[in-house]
């Protein structure tokens, strides 16, 4: 059966109108940018953030860029130095991303940020993009939109080939200008590069004073929702457990006898959204030996099994 048609938004008040209200209903929206087309939702919606991940097939919980309107709005999340204030001022609206400490009560999903401490943040200059994000009025989560694996999108078309019936709309601002992704620059501790982009390394020395440093691979991954023990709860945790031996709480899915539980009716959607809530109540509840539901090994249930492993994963300081 043939996926339903994706409606495509005409870039006029009308359009971005709608574009905003899907949003701020939790809906996806894609939408142009000047390097890729960016698949967005609300970047304080827990469940608007899991379907990016759904929508997808993205295969682990990795940090996504969010989108803002300008760089007051990017300093109510992040927290900015000197050095960020600088490369703001300088490549800011445009294809930079900055990697920075997260404010406390951001009210950030930590979905969006694969529950580290730090925040990627952009204020892109594609005027489409910048006309949706002043409409909606808040932070847009937006990886590319495509099919995790596949080919970035440069145009509308491209988004309706991979992604109908599967999100609610995209904005069709016409062919994107630069046509690869955002340079990603982590400035949280000593100046990294971790992605080459739309803006070249040799401009951001310049204006930084120094040359950043490579990411180091295994060190500082592009992605760091790919270190081996990543976000994790301080008990020690046992996957696909049939139910709590004595001592142990118990994290469980679907209609089972549980503490808590990621979703009782079984939707992987709501269980990703409620994933990283339910690890720090552990933490609150001091809950020392844990036990984790299985979690069916397909769709948004691959994503959500790849964080409980390395949630699990050995780990220093953990509790034996």
């Amino acid at each position: 059966m043939p996926a339903p048609a994706l409606p495509v938004l005409a870039p006029d008040d009308a359009g971005l109108a709608r574009a905003a209200a899907l949003l701020a209903r939790g809906g996806l929206v894609a939408f142009p940018t000047e390097t890729v087309y960016g698949l967005g939702a609300d970047a304080r919606d827990d469940r608007a953030v899991a379907g990016i991940f759904a929508a997808k097939g993205r295969p682990a919980f990795n940090p996504l860029i969010l989108h803002v309107a300008d760089l007051a709005a990017a300093q109510a999340i992040g927290r900015f130095d000197a050095r960020a204030e600088r490369v703001a001022a300088a490549f800011w609206p445009g294809p930079l991303t900055l990697v920075l400490p997260l404010r406390d009560g951001a009210g950030i999903s930590p979905l969006a940020t694969a529950g580290l401490a730090t925040v990627a943040l952009r204020v892109p200059a594609h005027p489409v993009a910048r006309a949706l994000l002043a409409a909606f009025g808040g932070p847009v989560a937006a990886p590319s939109a495509n099919p995790s694996g596949r080919v970035s999108p440069t145009t509308a078309a491209h988004v309706v080939a991979g992604l109908s019936g599967r999100i609610d709309a995209v904005v069709d601002g016409g062919a994107c200008g630069v046509g690869v992704e955002s340079t990603i620059l982590g400035l949280d501790g000593p100046a990294i590069l971790l992605r080459e982009g739309g803006i070249a390394a040799e401009r951001l020395a310049a204006v930084l004073g120094e040359t950043p440093r490579a990411a180091e691979a295994g060190a500082r991954p592009v992605a760091p929702g790919a270190l081996a023990s990543h976000y994790a709860p301080r008990g020690v945790m046992r996957l696909n457990a049939a139910g709590a031996e004595p001592g142990e709480v118990m994290l469980g899915f679907g209609p089972v006898a549980c503490d808590l539980n990621l979703s009782k009716a079984g939707d992987l959607t709501e269980a990703a959204a409620n994933l990283y809530a339910c690890l720090h109540r552990l933490d609150a509840m001091g809950a020392d030996r844990i036990a984790v539901s299985p979690v069916p090994e397909a769709g948004l249930g691959r994503a959500i099994n790849d964080r409980l492993r390395r949630a699990a994963a050995p780990r220093p300081g953990a509790l034996a």
